[in-house]
């Protein structure tokens, strides 16, 4: 997707935070040089386009509950149908394939530990398929902005 001047100026600078006050995309606005209706605008093109798929908080989820990576090995043929079973819960982050044997990856987050080990339980006796479950350790580098500029 070409980005219009604005929609790559408003990712840059607002990928990471937003202004936390009354009228966000009115400040928003005042530091693009343009007005809060534009704003509102470019997010709605960007949305339609499928380049944003939403505008919230991130929680650092180590203070906000417990978190996974997980994994199963699935055969090809029924992909499709455990990803939609995996997507279903609302527990679930991110779900995509992967080449490898483990070929389906997903991000588990909830209240505490316990409960991530019932979805995973669960998960088991819908699919018949073990996860593979990789809690975090240590963050070393969590980043989950994208630079848009021209790369050396």
């Amino acid at each position: 997707m070409d980005l219009d001047s604005l929609s790559q100026q408003l990712i840059e600078r607002f990928q990471h935070g937003m202004p936390l006050c009354a009228e966000p995309y009115r400040e928003m606005a005042q530091v693009l040089g343009c007005s809060a209706a534009e704003v509102m605008a470019c997010l709605q093109r960007l949305e339609l386009a499928g380049a944003l798929s939403r505008i919230g908080p991130v929680f650092e989820h180590t203070r906000a509950g417990a978190s996974t990576l997980a994994a199963l090995a699935v055969p090809i043929e029924r992909l499709e149908q455990v990803a939609a079973r995996v997507s279903q819960y609302p527990e679930v982050n991110h779900n995509y394939a992967r080449e490898h044997r483990y070929n389906l990856w997903f991000v588990l987050t909830g209240p505490h530990r316990q409960h991530l080990q019932q979805v995973l339980d669960e998960l088991e006796q819908d699919t018949g398929l073990t996860p593979l479950d990789l809690p975090m350790l240590t963050a070393y580098r969590i980043d989950l902005g994208f630079s848009l500029g021209e790369q050396p």
